[in-house]
């Protein structure tokens, strides 16, 4: 089958799912998506874009209508959390001046992605909830509304609590990792500048960097606790909660937590990298793949590099569906695991209590004064990773004809 007659139906309009939608539509196939919302649009949150994510929309066209809103990152900057005084510095700048780390407003770049993928001819259809997925033998999603969509290709990017993923793997429980976090955005009265904040203290941690034209800052405290909950990215908290958690910390970070009027709390549970992403006409993208934690700020940046590979999979094999589906998780599995894993083992560098938090940061201090360069680099792996090169383009060509020839 021709990629020009392909009809392929997604479920989830987020990040992934409308990159998706856009890259499928260039090439050629018809593309509806299906969004449970009202609106596309999302609750006020920043993200960070990497350059392994920012590679993805340079090469759709769309790097200079997110950079135009948003700030680049020049360093990334550890403190401690009583007063503030600076621990390490990763100069951005300096040792990595060849990429571009953007602070980006999650509203922004899901507006970016929809309005091109419109403009391209892709259906977005609002208030359609997928309640389960079935094969008939083909994949068909039952909607809330009585409806039934199929098509030749569903792809679900139904995030987190992914129906999709239900159908292809067992369930398992996810684990709760004894941590929760708020999210809020606040004015940027202490004029922070382009810079990620990450303010360490004895089980907990604040992460600050500037929105849009630099007059708000968006916030990411995470907590260790025993008491668990809802694992959600719309859950409202009363603010005194975060900030009575945040009393100790002062200097900026305590005026920033003083701040806030309206914040959201999620628990953060650890899910495993699904062991299927894929059967006959039915894949996952995205979080409904592998689901992160945020600690290091590559959820929405996954989510890019899989709907890049994923077209460039079924570009080169559109006959077999089946075989460029798993020439998509051939080529995307190993690297979502890795990043997943990394995630998951960062946030307690942040979290040291005494005796050996002042130790750990004096390291940390020596680390950034002898090897500025290599502390920088130190994640080259997952930033200088490029799906767009020829390479990574050839590598999915090569392993869907493999797939193929078997």
């Amino acid at each position: 089958m021709a990629l020009d007659h392909l009809n392929i139906t997604i479920a989830g309009a987020g990040i992934g799912g409308l990159t998706a939608a856009l890259i499928l539509r260039r090439m050629g196939a018809e593309v509806t998506v299906l969004e449970q919302a009202e609106a596309i649009s999302e609750v006020g949150a920043g993200l960070q874009i990497s350059p392994n994510g920012m590679a993805v929309l340079r090469k759709l066209g769309l790097q200079d209508d997110l950079i135009w809103r948003s700030p680049r990152a020049r360093a990334v900057v550890l403190r401690s959390h009583r007063q503030g005084q600076e621990v390490l510095r990763l100069d951005l700048e300096q040792y990595a001046s060849d990429l571009n780390f953007y602070f980006v407003h999650r509203a922004d770049l899901i507006q970016i992605l929809a309005d091109a993928a419109r403009e391209e001819g892709v259906q977005i259809r609002l208030l359609q909830k997928v309640l389960r997925v079935e094969h008939n033998p083909k994949p068909v999603l039952q909607l809330a509304n009585g409806a039934q969509c199929g098509g030749d290709l569903i792809i679900g990017a139904d995030g987190l609590h992914s129906k999709a993923r239900k159908a292809l793997n067992e369930a398992g429980q996810p684990r709760f990792t004894g941590q929760v976090a708020w999210r809020a955005i606040v004015p940027n009265t202490s004029e922070l500048p382009n810079e990620a904040q990450v303010f360490m203290g004895p089980g907990r941690h604040l992460v600050a960097y500037p929105l849009r034209d630099g007059s708000k800052v968006n916030l990411v405290a995470v907590q260790e606790r025993k008491a668990w909950a809802d694992e959600g990215w719309h859950i409202q908290d009363a603010p005194e909660n975060v900030k009575t958690a945040f009393a100790s910390f002062g200097g900026v970070a305590g005026q920033l937590m003083n701040q806030i009027d309206e914040v959201m709390l999620w628990g953060l549970f650890r899910h495993p990298v699904a062991t299927n992403w894929h059967r006959g006409a039915l894949v996952l993208l995205g979080d409904a793949a592998h689901p992160t934690l945020p600690f290091m700020a590559q959820g929405a940046n996954l989510a890019l590099e899989d709907a890049w590979v994923l077209g460039q999979c079924i570009k080169a094999s559109p006959s077999d569906i089946p075989a460029a589906l798993a020439c998509y998780q051939a080529c995307r599995k190993d690297r979502a695991e890795k990043v997943v894993d990394a995630a998951t083992s960062n946030a307690w560098k942040y979290h040291l209590r005494p005796p050996l938090n002042w130790p750990a940061h004096q390291i940390l201090r020596t680390a950034g004064r002898l090897a500025p360069a290599r502390m920088v680099q130190q994640f080259d792996w997952i930033y200088r990773h490029n799906v767009t090169e020829q390479g990574a383009s050839g590598k999915a060509t090569e392993k869907a004809k493999e797939t193929e020839q078997a």
